[in-house]
């Protein structure tokens, strides 16, 4: 039986799932700032919600990549200790 993954690989996980969440919520509402709050930072154009998803994609990545490195390694670690 194999140990869990580290907390850490889960939470890079799910935070990388809310940050893929936003960039695919981009993509259907490509207005979602305004009609969450109400405000228009980009006087409706969008463009303020396209950088806000740009931002979340690359950090979706970023935290996906990084959870499977530490879960890898974890495993890595766990196979070396038998």
């Amino acid at each position: 039986m194999t140990n869990p993954p580290p907390l850490r690989s889960w939470l890079e996980m799910a935070v990388g799932g809310l940050s893929a969440l936003v960039f695919a919520a981009t993509m259907v509402w490509p207005d979602w700032i305004e009609r969450l709050v109400g405000v228009e930072p980009d006087a409706g154009d969008g463009s303020a919600e396209w950088g806000w998803a740009i931002a979340f994609a690359v950090a979706a990545l970023l935290l996906f990549a990084d959870a499977g490195r530490t879960w890898w390694r974890a495993a890595r670690t766990h196979s070396a200790a038998k």
